[in-house]
């Protein structure tokens, strides 16, 4: 990866850079809380790097959860990601042995970054999905870190910190509300959320959501790739 693919990929990632240090150093300071130094805050964001999930693993390893415990609840809260990787086969097609790293890094953030990603000209695409993957990473570690030295040097409260997952995602959201050609499939998500929350309630709400929305943007995805080509050959039509 050379240093042009770098210095494109930055500047999309910075406002995962912004909200990943706040985040990451609120897990360092709850890990550091419960009991848990910098080497273990480094350990589960190199071999764990699910924000949600480490939070949860907090608790987890506060109260002495089981194995069969753990394994379950890590799958209940990151079930999206086998949704998220599906629909990034055709992306990361062709990228070899960067493939399996490219699937252990697809964070929410790092998704709704590439999912919509367009590499300027004279980068190569998977070079650039690589560094927007590996510097979102980076991110999330050094925040960790930082998180837990802090928590470690000041003893800091950390009552309610784990909103900041919570808010980081919702930034990202909006921001790809605003860019999006068709806001049908945010609307689907938010349709199929409520409908399942309404349904089975709100501990057991997740997989039941996750199958609305693959099923109904599986039924209309003719409709949305139709739409996504409009703007691009409006695009072509305009150049010289």
């Amino acid at each position: 990866m050379n240093r042009k693919t770098l210095a494109a990929a930055f500047p999309v990632t910075v406002p995962v850079l912004m909200g990943y240090l706040a985040i990451g150093m609120a897990f360092g300071l709850m890990l550091q809380s419960a009991g848990y130094g910098v080497g273990w805050a480094l350990l589960m964001s190199l071999t764990i790097y699910a924000g949600s999930g480490q939070y949860l693993g907090v608790s987890l390893l506060a109260t002495g959860a089981a194995p069969a415990q753990v394994a379950f609840l890590t799958l209940m809260i990151n079930f999206r990601h086998l949704v998220y990787g599906l629909s990034m086969l055709e992306k990361f097609r062709g990228m070899g042995p960067r493939k399996l790293y490219m699937i252990f890094s697809l964070t929410d953030e790092t998704y709704a970054l590439l999912s919509s990603a367009r590499p300027p000209a004279g980068v190569e695409p998977h070079d650039y999905y690589f560094a927007v993957a590996m510097l979102d990473h980076s991110y999330w570690i050094l925040g960790s870190v930082l998180g837990s030295l802090l928590g470690s040097a000041l003893g800091m409260d950390t009552t309610g910190v784990d909103f900041a997952m919570t808010a980081l995602f919702l930034v990202i959201a909006v921001g790809q509300w605003k860019k999006a050609g068709s806001h049908l499939p945010a609307l689907l998500g938010a349709g199929a959320t409520l409908i399942s929350l309404l349904l089975v309630g709100q501990e057991d709400m997740l997989l039941p959501a996750l199958a609305l929305i693959v099923v109904a943007l599986t039924l209309l995805r003719p409709r949305l790739e139709g739409r996504e080509a409009e703007p691009v050959r409006e695009e072509e039509s305009q150049c010289p």
